[in-house]
């Protein structure tokens, strides 16, 4: 069996984190959406689906931003052995 270098992990570990946290945002915003397409509301929201609602929007933004920052911190470089141009 082959034994990682620190590198490969780190891109495993990016890989699986950002898969999981995209899957959760995408099932969160498909779930919003069919409970505000295809779900018949009454003209008035209970004080549940209020709450339900309110809290949803917060954990979407937290997703968003945990998804970008991974990304982001992906193009970044290890502090490894430098390449002196040889």
């Amino acid at each position: 069996m082959k034994k990682y270098t620190n590198s490969e992990i780190k891109a495993r570990l990016i890989l699986i984190v950002g898969i999981a946290l995209a899957v959760a945002f995408l099932g969160s915003t498909a779930a919003l959406l069919y409970g505000l397409l295809f779900v018949i509301q009454p003209l008035e929201v209970s004080p549940n689906d209020e709450s339900a609602w309110g809290l949803l929007s917060p954990m979407m933004l937290f997703l968003t931003g945990a998804l970008s920052g991974i990304l982001a911190s992906n193009g970044l470089k290890d502090k490894g052995e430098k390449d002196d141009g040889n």
